[in-house]
C-alpha cells in the first residue's frame, strides 16, 4: 500500500478524470440558502443534494471549502433547499456566479424556520442541521427536514455541463 492508502502502483484519479466521470451522472439542480448572523440571506447553486433517510427525514448537501458563504452555513442551525423547475435556469445561473449579492432585487420569503426560500420552485425544504462533517475539500451538511412545500412540475436537470429537462 502507498502512503495515501492506495495499492502500490495505482495512480490517483486526476481532477479532470473525476469531473469527466461525475459529469455523466444527471442531477437535479437546487439552491441552498441560509441566513447569516446578521440576518442577511445567502445562497448558491448546488447539484450535490441527496436524500439520506426516511426516518428521520434526512437530506444532505456538499459545499466546497472555497464557497464564500460556507461560514454562514457552518454557523447556522437551519438551512433551506430550493429544488428548481425546468424553466428556472436563470436562477441557477444567478446563484452559481461568484461575487455580489445573489438575493439583491430577487423576490424571496422567510420559511417557518426563518431560512430564505424562493417562490415558484418545485420544492422548498427547510432543514435543521443534523450533522456536519468534513470529507476532502468539502463539508457535508446533513439536514433533518422540518418543513416542506412541494408542487407538481418538471425538474431542471444538469448533465455534461449543460442544462436540460426530462424527455417525455
Amino acid at each position: 500500500m502507498s502512503s495515501e492508502g492506495r495499492p502500490a502502483g495505482e495512480a490517483p484519479v486526476t481532477s479532470e478524470e473525476f469531473r469527466r466521470a461525475c459529469g455523466r451522472f444527471a442531477t437535479g439542480v437546487t439552491i441552498a440558502s441560509v441566513l447569516d448572523a446578521d440576518g442577511a440571506p445567502h445562497g448558491l447553486t448546488v447539484s450535490s443534494f441527496a436524500s439520506v433517510s426516511l426516518d428521520p427525514p434526512l437530506i444532505l448537501i456538499c459545499l466546497g471549502h472555497a464557497v464564500t458563504c460556507i461560514d454562514a452555513f457552518r454557523s447556522s442551525r437551519h438551512f433551506g433547499i430550493n429544488v428548481l423547475g425546468e424553466g428556472q435556469r436563470e436562477l441557477s445561473d444567478r446563484f452559481a456566479r461568484k461575487g455580489g449579492d445573489r438575493f439583491d432585487g430577487l423576490e424571496w420569503y422567510r420559511g417557518e424556520s426563518g431560512v430564505p426560500l424562493l417562490p415558484g420552485v418545485l420544492a422548498a425544504i427547510e432543514c435543521r442541521l443534523h450533522q456536519r462533517f468534513t470529507s476532502g475539500d468539502h463539508d457535508i451538511f446533513v439536514g433533518e427536514m422540518i418543513h416542506v412545500r412541494a408542487v407538481e412540475g418538471s425538474p431542471l436537470i444538469h448533465f455534461l455541463g449543460r442544462y436540460g429537462g426530462l424527455a417525455e
